[in-house]
């Protein structure tokens, strides 16, 4: 399956916001947390998105920010049709590559401790560097192409 990004515009907010309650519901009601769709909102104006297509086909979303240490993904999400055909994998070596063009070389994020995505980030190079409460924080060397995991992303 070939997969290709497109940056995303306030017109997708709406998937955007109701993919990430479906995919992050029963984590935020397991920990107790409220959703907020005026936080979502409010993160959304302020990042970076971009659209994870295959073909003409609308797979998910991903979420970026940054700051002078690091390329932080703040969202990344597929609708449950599609995943486990390689479009996370695909769109985790790309982000890597960016990390690695922007001069930065690392690439951070942040995963509820029993979400099943952690194992696909650790099989992609990502390791554990701390932890808040529900969350896993994680982190990916990007430096170098030694850096990369023996298996590769599907082009």
């Amino acid at each position: 399956m070939t997969f290709q990004l497109k940056a995303a515009s306030d017109q997708h907010l709406a998937f955007a916001r109701a993919l990430t309650q479906q995919a992050m519901g029963d984590y935020y009601r397991q920990y107790h947390l409220l959703w907020s769709d005026k936080g979502f909102d409010t993160a959304w104006a302020g990042r970076e998105s971009w659209l994870i297509y295959a073909g003409v086909t609308l797979l998910g979303f991903i979420s970026l920010s940054r700051d002078a240490h690091a390329l932080y993904i703040r969202e990344l999400h597929i609708l449950a049709a599609f995943r486990r055909q390689g479009a996370g994998r695909w769109v985790l070596e790309q982000m890597a590559a960016k990390a690695r063009a922007e001069g930065s070389g690392l690439l951070r994020l942040t995963v509820f401790k029993n979400n099943p995505a952690k194992c696909l980030y650790q099989r992609m190079g990502f390791n554990i560097v701390g932890e808040e409460d529900c969350f896993w924080r994680m982190e990916r060397d990007c430096r170098s192409a030694s850096s990369q995991p023996s298996r590769l992303a599907e082009q």
